[in-house]
């Protein structure tokens, strides 16, 4: 079954599901992002069908989020590597990942990252970009943006006015 696009939406979070808004794509990027990055690899991990794979597979490479490279030539194989596009939508998958380390494996993750910087066992967290502050829901209110339209977002809008008049 084919699902209906959501390029239309006037959405961050519609428009980045339309990549990565089935059940195998966010795994396969996973995977591609901790350096399982060849087909078979991939496929035996996660146990997926050739045929999905392939789709997913298709559909990252054509949003720019992976690129093949060739390392073989016959028969032509190929690993998979994140674009900067890719690398920046990996981050989507720590906060996932930080939802599920705390609910579903009550905050003992079955796997940690070590910060290559100082070495030590790190979960990583979104900051502001200015003062380096953890933020977390609540410690930050939508605004419009420059990519805003009131026309696309009539609902969305109404709701930006009531936080412009709680927050003005």
């Amino acid at each position: 079954m084919q699902r209906s696009t959501l390029s239309d939406q006037p959405c961050s979070v519609a428009r980045t599901l339309d990549i990565i808004g089935d059940r195998w794509t966010p795994l396969v990027l996973r995977d591609i992002a901790i350096g399982i990055s060849r087909f078979d690899a991939i496929q035996g991990d996660l146990g997926v069908s050739r045929k999905v794979l392939t789709q997913r597979l298709e559909a990252l490479v054509e949003h720019d989020v992976v690129v093949r490279v060739a390392y073989q030539d016959n028969p032509p194989r190929y690993d998979y590597r994140l674009t900067e596009k890719g690398s920046d939508l990996a981050m989507v998958l720590l906060a996932m990942q930080q939802f599920g380390d705390k609910w579903a494996y009550g905050g003992a993750p079955p796997i940690q990252w070590r910060h290559l910087s100082c070495g030590q066992v790190s979960t990583p967290v979104a900051c502001c970009d200015h003062c380096g502050e953890q933020v977390r829901p609540g410690d930050a209110v939508p605004l419009r943006g420059p990519g805003f339209s009131e026309a696309d977002a009539p609902t969305v809008a109404a709701a930006l006015d009531r936080i412009d008049t709680a927050f003005g």
